[in-house]
């Protein structure tokens, strides 16, 4: 117990929060920590779209780069921001128990915006919110929203925009969800919307060893479903694709919906299935070639060419 795990992460309010949840976990069991705070791309560069700067896994590559240099021995992450292929030598280590998935809107005390027949400016610079808003309000104009979370809702009041898009369980971690928001029931989380990893080096046993008593089994099994579906869709962490996996513990089994959007929203294609525990560890490949079989693998094909302009 003599050796100090030091833990990566990004230098946000949020980033710092998990990774000092994880250092307060790791500590209880009796291990000695060390926080290893650095800057990823993804916070340096916040003039550009995410899918505009075309690379995968860009807020986690920095610290990818830090372990596999022995700068850091671990590696915190909200675990939708994590490419579903890690790189050569790093491993899926632990999934903390997940918080709230649900996407929720920031507004401004005024929702009359609301109504689909009226214009309205809404903020947010993820993909699959943009599609799944549009869809639903096509008459809406997006604008690109960039920042950690204490930025982003900083800009919301300095623009007069009438909402913004956020995850719930961002601002529930530190504390600063505001009293005017709306939980949007009806979108599609990111793939492990909620969920916290951590990751290591494969060969760490010690560290492999400690973070084995973090992982929360329910989360891992929901998010590997969610992971997987996106995977075999083969969207980046960048495409309009939402999943989320729920384990129904009085008949012990797994609910599931998928969807991929066009960028503008106007074509969607869904998948939902319920299926017994025992099936969960092929569900997210299952439901994702059901789509992809059903003409979504033509919607996949004119996201790629988009995307890479």
């Amino acid at each position: 117990m003599n050796r100090v795990i030091r833990i990566g992460t990004r230098d946000s309010e949020l980033a710092l929060w998990q990774a000092k949840k994880v250092e307060g976990e790791l500590q209880k069991l009796g291990y000695k920590t060390k926080l290893v705070p650095v800057k990823s791309t993804g916070d340096l560069v916040l003039d550009k779209p995410l899918y505009e700067m075309g690379i995968t896994g860009i807020f986690t590559k920095t610290l990818d780069v830090a372990m596999i240099n022995k700068e850091i021995d671990i590696a915190v992450h909200s675990m939708k921001d994590v490419p579903t292929m890690l790189p050569q030598g790093i491993v899926q280590a632990a999934v903390l128990k997940r918080a709230n998935s649900v996407d929720i809107l920031l507004h401004k005390g005024n929702t009359d915006f609301l109504d689909p027949e009226k214009g309205a400016t809404i903020a947010t610079g993820s993909l699959r919110r943009k599609a799944q808003w549009l869809h639903k309000f096509p008459k809406h104009t997006i604008v690109d929203l960039r920042g950690n979370v204490n930025t982003r809702m900083q800009k919301l009041q300095d623009n007069d925009w009438n909402a913004a898009v956020f995850a719930s369980a961002g601002l529930d971690r530190i504390a600063k969800k505001p009293k005017n928001f709306i939980n949007l029931d009806w979108m599609i989380p990111a793939p492990a919307q909620g969920a916290m990893l951590v990751v290591a080096m494969a060969d760490d046993n010690f560290v492999l060893d400690a973070l084995h008593h973090l992982n929360d089994y329910e989360t891992e099994m929901t998010t590997h479903i969610e992971r997987q579906f996106l995977r075999t869709l083969e969207g980046g962490c960048t495409a309009p694709i939402g999943a989320h996996a729920m384990y129904n513990e009085h008949d012990d089994t797994i609910q599931f919906i998928g969807a991929l959007f066009s960028l503008d929203g106007k074509e969607k294609f869904e998948v939902s299935k319920v299926v017994p525990i025992q099936e969960w560890k092929k569900l997210g490949f299952f439901a994702a070639k059901e789509l992809l079989e059903g003409g979504a693998n033509k919607l996949m094909e004119e996201l790629r060419q988009q995307l890479k302009k």
